[in-house]
């Protein structure tokens, strides 16, 4: 039994490392940060919501916590007009922890409640998704973007047509038991980070972006909504593609 354990804290300790390591690399090059539809989205939290998924909401928080810390490294040796705001752990790291634990807890109360009624919403999502990067792909085109751009977005969109059919011929109800923690551990990012930067420092970083402090709520909402909406696709994308394919392999 003592065994058992050890290999188990064994076997958490080196995921923990992996999944860090792999969020501190997407943080440090552009892998990071890819355009998703008429936007970017960062892909940093990714490993997070993975993690906690498949190895519960300790796994979860750590490599958050991994995660936040990388994130207040980054506004130390390469600062920005508003990186002060990420030398708080309130705004860098208790979100981040945050995404581990919200992401296990929301998986495992989704898990079973799903069922071939909810097959509607799950297919309204994979429409939502496709829409949203063919309406991307076109503006790309239309004034004439990197190809780079063009290309990541044929890519993510290929993936989405894949995962239709695999999601509504394989995983189909078990498919929400994926999106829905990969939805809201994103929202648990942008909104925990958003909401603290807006009570502790929101004037000031209005101001240090270059807008009047009269609209330090619409900013930030704003943000919030242009950041938000491609990141949850990409981690919908993402991660039901990851949890998956580990899935199949009994991982």
């Amino acid at each position: 039994m003592k065994n058992v354990y050890v290999q188990s804290s064994v076997r958490r300790i080196v995921i923990i490392g992996l999944l860090g390591g792999f969020t501190a690399v997407l943080g440090m090059t552009p892998l990071g940060f890819i355009p998703v539809g008429p936007t970017r989205a960062t892909i940093m939290h990714l490993p997070v919501i993975i993690g906690a998924i498949m190895e519960g909401p300790i796994v979860g928080g750590l490599v958050g916590l991994i995660f936040g810390l990388f994130s207040m490294f980054q506004a130390v040796t390469n600062p920005t007009p508003v990186s002060f705001v990420f030398l708080n752990p309130l705004v860098s790291l208790l979100p981040r922890v945050l995404i581990g634990i919200t992401s296990y807890y929301v998986h495992r109360l989704v898990k079973g409640l799903a069922n071939k009624k909810t097959i509607w919403l799950l297919n309204s999502i994979w429409v939502g998704i496709f829409g949203y990067l063919t309406y991307g792909i076109y503006v790309d085109v239309k004034n004439f973007q990197r190809i780079g751009s063009i290309a990541i977005n044929l890519m993510l969109l290929i993936l989405t047509v894949i995962m239709i059919y695999y999601t509504n011929s394989k995983l189909k109800k078990e498919s929400l038991e994926i999106i829905i923690p990969a939805v809201m551990g994103t929202l648990t990012n942008t909104i925990g980070v958003l909401l603290g930067i807006y009570i502790l420092y929101g004037e000031r970083f209005v101001k240090e972006l270059g807008y009047s402090i009269d609209m330090t709520r619409k900013v930030i909402v704003g943000i919030g909504i242009t950041n938000g909406i491609p990141e949850a696709i990409i981690a919908i994308i993402i991660v039901t593609n990851v949890v998956a394919a580990l899935k199949r392999r009994n991982y």
